[in-house]
């Protein structure tokens, strides 16, 4: 790896000692000398070992605990127990037995300091790699002052890489991906990923613990008795029911149906984004109800813990130190590498190719699948509400009471308009007595024609504060609007209810943030264009709001569940 390596930090050196000149206009003389710093790598943990030099094998497998890695030896392979040190020391699950029959009294593993590992560092020999006559024909084995070292990273060439505390990131991609495998095989009974294996219940039979999980015989035939943490047949089978019910926004995931066997028995194919959906947003809502309270609220890991269960601890301290993950994991990587990957036209010269493909893209500009392009600035804010239409359009007619509803709310949410707004309120209070007549309704009811009148007023003795925009949104609407099946509006693609229930997306619903921080959740049932004077038009959304209280909503472990049966706000 150091070979491949060389190029690379010979000029990551020359731009931290000599730099580069570099030419920026913000200069006076347009040229400035510019240094680079290599600040970390972002790999997986297979990658992470060749370039640290810390090997992830054995007892010592985590760079980040160093010697302190907390394992031991199970049946076929290396576990990593002990997760309880790193609980606060008043914790009541430290007391609990049901773990491995012990209290837990240790601190969390020591973290080591950039001297510290320069150290270890300096007690590494450097030796021949693989297997070498000098060696008896075998590989050097490594003493016990080396830890898990097997060389010194080509990095610590680069004057200021000593001093880094987080010089190579646990990728969150891959981690997530592995976990959610385990995870999934376990609870879906996968004879090729569970880790619920006949040598680990061995292994909990060993050690004392959880009695009702030990393998037993039965005549002549050794049974596994059934855990609650891994799904019957009948639940399995409405796992994958409803990962094939599941319809996400445009572009927001891939299609997880495909993934779903014939037998609605496991989960096949799935890619990290796959992994990365069903972590975050479908495994705590399909698990709520399938098993019990204690297994679904913390999704325990009761016998598979390898080193990729372990390396999840380490991920909130190295968001402390590097940052937001966006920033530190490979999905922008892999995104791009696959971008490039689907220009190759011609195998046998794939470098050409991708020459070409990203020449063509760059000149032709292409635009993104959901952009809306460029809308022209107004004087009025509420006439740059406008969108991309999508689909067949056609037309509606409104009658009287809901095209007064809908001009009002466009007057009511035009910021410009306040003072009038502030105006009418204020003759109205003086018209009216306190309490004889709702002054809010009649508000509603009376200041479009108020402002109409207002401002044809204004125009006839030729005020100057009356623009050709303020005249328009005076006027009134056509009777007759445009609708849409679907349209994309600031990046976003939105597809009302009636058209989306046909599609294997959903980008129907919506949420409003209110005056008072609530959220307000609904479904979007049309599209409308009003139509205003002098070809001004206003984009408005026809939602089907949902009851918001107790009753209707549910929000638990940061996953909030509506009944869509309860209906708000009817009159609106």
């Amino acid at each position: 790896m150091d070979v491949f390596l060389r190029p690379l930090i010979d000029e990551l050196k020359k731009l931290w000692v000599h730099g580069l000149d570099t030419r920026d206009a913000a200069y006076e003389n347009g040229v400035f000398r510019m240094r680079a710093a290599l600040l970390w790598t972002v790999n997986d943990f297979l990658a992470r070992s060749s370039l640290s030099g810390w090997s992830g094998q054995g007892y010592r497998a985590c760079p980040t605990c160093n010697k302190d890695t907390p394992s031991m030896r199970v049946i076929g392979k290396t576990a990593y127990f002990g997760h309880r040190r790193f609980l606060p020391t008043n914790h009541h699950w430290r007391s609990n037995l049901q773990f491995d029959g012990r209290t837990e009294r240790k601190r969390p593993p020591h973290r080591f300091s950039t001297t510290a590992i320069l150290e270890q560092l300096h007690r590494v020999k450097t030796g021949i790699p693989d297997k070498h006559p000098n060696y008896g024909g075998v590989k050097r084995k490594r003493g016990d002052d080396e830890l898990n070292w097997r060389k010194k990273s080509i990095f610590y060439e680069l004057p200021y890489w000593a001093d880094i505390e987080l010089k190579h990131n646990l990728d969150v991609m891959h981690i997530e991906k592995n976990v959610c495998d385990s995870l999934l095989g376990t609870l879906l009974a996968d004879p090729h990923k569970s880790k619920d294996t006949d040598s680990a219940r061995c292994d909990l039979a060993k050690l004392g613990i959880r009695h009702e999980l030990h393998l037993f015989e039965d005549g002549n035939k050794l049974m596994k008795p059934a855990a609650g943490y891994t799904f019957p047949e009948a639940n399995r089978r409405k796992f994958c029911r409803f990962i094939r019910s599941v319809k996400f926004p445009d572009g927001f995931a891939s299609n997880l149906s495909k993934n779903v066997a014939q037998n609605d028995s496991r989960l096949l194919g799935l890619k990290s984004h796959d992994c990365h959906m069903i972590m975050q947003r479908l495994l705590p809502v399909g698990c709520r109800s399938l098993v019990s309270k204690n297994i679904w609220s913390t999704i325990v890991e009761l016998s598979f813990f390898d080193i990729m269960i372990h390396l999840v601890l380490h991920l909130p301290e190295e968001a402390i130190l590097g940052g937001p993950v966006h920033m530190r994991w490979m999905y922008p990587f892999e995104r791009y590498l696959k971008r490039l990957k689907d220009y190759v036209r011609n195998a046998a010269k794939p470098e050409g190719s991708i020459v070409e493909g990203y020449v063509v893209d760059e000149a032709f500009n292409k635009p993104d699948r959901n952009d809306d392009g460029i809308h022209p600035t107004r004087q009025l804010s509420v006439f740059e509400s406008q969108c991309k239409p999508l689909g067949k359009q056609s037309y509606v007619e409104l009658d009287n009471n809901a095209r007064d509803k809908a001009e009002f709310y466009i007057l009511n949410n035009s910021p410009e308009l306040e003072p009038y707004l502030n105006e009418h309120k204020q003759e109205l209070h003086v018209r009216l007595r306190e309490g004889c007549l709702n002054i809010n309704e009649v508000h509603r009811t009376e200041f479009a024609g108020w402002f109409f009148e207002k401002i044809y007023a204004m125009h006839r003795m030729q005020a100057p504060e009356v623009t050709t925009e303020l005249l328009s949104l005076s006027s009134k609407t056509n009777m007759v609007v445009s609708s849409y099946p679907a349209c994309i509006l600031n990046g976003v693609r939105f597809v009302t209810h009636d058209r989306d229930v046909r599609l294997r997306t959903q980008n129907n619903g919506v949420s409003v943030l209110g005056t008072g921080q609530e959220m307000f959740y609904g479904q979007l049932q049309e599209i409308l264009e009003f139509s205003y004077l002098n070809g001004f038009s206003v984009v408005l959304f026809t939602c089907k709001w949902f009851k918001c209280d107790s009753k209707y909503m549910i929000a638990e472990n940061n996953i909030t569940s509506i009944d869509i049966n309860g209906e708000a706000y009817n009159d609106d």
